[in-house]
């Protein structure tokens, strides 16, 4: 039996503050998400005890564990002997173990149906409690296309990286029951331009022997590191496994990087001192083999923002609905409605745009690929642009409460930039999806068929595409990119929601976002607006 906490203080009774969130079923308490994956045939199995585990009251408070005592480096043992190695606190692991056994990291190359669509609803249910631990289990997920290509490594380690089981120990790879790969490929006289990078390999028999230092390595625990090193003929793309069968692979952990959030993950800098490396794809052919790896986790970051933002604002609802003011419950003071309305719009946007853009991972054809590779760059950018605002509005609506330790809010609102500088910051994007669009017309004509498919559907939308292919007849130069970038990816988040969702939340996105019928900050609809985003309940709460 669990006792309640005292209200009656003495000095006085506690009064008008909400009562803990309590057990959440992210799963059953997300209509959008189950109808999103409904649609398009993912099975509820594969997703609802994952995300009623990860509602539960005490895995949250796990999720609080593992970010209030980091991961502890410990460089040496007590006899000066070298290890570089990274402690976790339990509560880390017990994350690794639920997430990778419900297959984040493996579920879209098991050859079920909507692999991606299904990983993707992870990485979003995932990030709303603990979004630290999912950095590993992303970069397992999207190094796995790049290991398939590489038959001739020794080990295997595909069905090591494909594993459902979590086995943190220090051991070779042949003495382990699953595996996680991290990445390691900005230097510090680089950063995003990797083709700067000098590291260098050197053969030694059939092996490679790679020396030099990397600024930001993930994870530094993992199995092993994709990781470019130069040779004669350039940059290439390695496998350095972190630990060999007889002694540990000679990578020297510098430092952990005290990150301003992200703090159950260690990010470290490393250093290679001849570390033992087999080769990947070509020689002199390293960027475009790595791509791919890039590819994906580009996509995780384009959905982790959404699973930020239903975080936030679920704690914002939860706090409306169980709060008075001024005679009246937050939740029903007009000016309070307009702002979670508001709010609600950017969420629902990114959450509808990034399974529409998933789901375009689990196509086979040329015209799925292309527009996968447009379409998680206009996600990734927008999602990420949008989500630090909805943070911190949100942690407004809670007032002081929002700005403790006490609440979630703390936590999301130090990770809410991250997905927006790792994997390429927003400069970085808008460019590439410049280069995109410029290099393969088959993802013009995509995004074009995209948002040409939502025409006819709502006035406004038909007038704010046609000014913004007006607008941009001429094309776009550098300095005007992240402009198109935001317009495009304003215009294809409102062709999926009029498509494929309500429409009377469609027309509210529209209206608000196209149609200039809103300020700048958030709480500037129209009632009428907010009214019909409200009614839909899509934070249910406990009342």
């Amino acid at each position: 039996m669990q006792l309640d906490p005292m209200a009656d203080l003495g000095t006085h009774e506690v009064l008008n503050q909400p009562d803990p969130v309590g057990d959440v079923d992210l799963w059953r308490k997300d209509p959008v998400l189950r109808t999103v994956l409904a649609a398009r045939g993912v099975p509820e199995k594969a997703l609802a005890p994952y995300g009623a585990e990860l509602g539960r009251a005490d895995t949250r408070e796990a999720a609080r564990d593992a970010n209030r005592y980091p991961p502890e480096l410990r460089l040496f043992d007590s006899g000066g002997r070298r290890l570089d190695e990274l402690r976790f606190h339990p509560a880390y692991h017990r994350f690794m173990q639920l997430s990778v056994a419900a297959g984040y990291h493996s579920v879209a190359w098991e050859g079920g149906p909507a692999g991606h669509l299904t990983h993707a609803a992870m990485v979003y249910l995932a990030s709303q409690i603990e979004p630290g631990h999912c950095c590993p289990l992303t970069m397992t997920y999207a190094a796995v296309p790049v290991i398939l290509g590489a038959a001739d490594l020794p080990g295997d380690w595909h069905a090591a990286l494909m594993s459902r089981r979590h086995d943190p120990t220090v051991a070779p790879l042949a003495a382990k029951t699953g595996a996680t790969l991290g990445m390691a490929m900005t230097e510090k006289q680089g950063g995003s331009d990797v083709r700067a990078n000098t590291t260098r390999a050197e053969r030694d028999g059939t092996v490679w022997r790679l020396t030099g230092h990397k600024w930001f390595c993930s994870a530094p625990m993992s199995d092993g590191f994709l990781t470019l090193a130069r040779t004669g003929r350039g940059l290439t793309c390695f496998l350095v496994p972190r630990w060999l069968e007889d002694a540990r692979n000679p990578i020297r952990i510098q430092r952990l990087k005290d990150k301003l959030g992200n703090r159950s993950n260690g990010s470290a800098e490393i250093e290679y001192q001849r570390a033992l490396a087999w080769q990947i794809g070509e020689e002199g052919d390293g960027i475009r083999t790595i791509v791919e790896m890039v590819h994906h986790t580009r996509l995780d970051t384009a959905i982790a923002p959404a699973g930020l933002m239903r975080a936030a604002l679920h704690e914002a609802h939860h706090w409306a609905v169980h709060r008075r003011a001024f005679q009246k419950r937050l939740i029903d003071q007009p000016l309070m409605r307009a702002v979670l309305a508001d709010l609600t719009l950017d969420w629902l946007g990114s959450l509808m745009l990034g399974m529409h853009v998933a789901a375009s991972f689990d196509g086979s054809s040329a015209e799925d690929r292309a527009f996968a590779r447009i379409g998680v760059a206009l996600a990734k950018y927008l999602s990420n642009k949008l989500c630090p605002q909805v943070v911190v509005e949100a942690m407004e609506v809670m007032g002081g409460m929002g700005y403790v330790e006490d609440t979630p809010l703390p936590l999301l609102y130090r990770e809410a930039p991250l997905n927006g500088i790792w994997e390429g910051s927003g400069n970085v994007i808008c460019l590439d999806a410049l280069r995109t669009l410029a290099r393969e017309p088959l993802a013009a004509e995509m995004l074009a068929a995209r948002l040409e498919g939502a025409a006819g559907r709502d006035r406004a939308y038909d007038s704010a595409l046609a000014a913004h292919r007006n607008r941009w007849s001429d094309g776009v130069t550098e300095a005007e990119a992240r402009q198109f970038v935001e317009g495009s990816a304003l215009l294809l988040t409102a062709a999926v929601l009029l498509t494929e969702g309500d429409p009377a939340l469609a027309e509210a996105f529209v209206q608000t976002r196209l149609n200039g019928n809103r300020a700048r900050t958030p709480g500037t609809i129209p009632a009428a607006f907010a009214e019909t985003v409200l009614a839909r309940d899509l934070f249910p709460q406990e009342t």
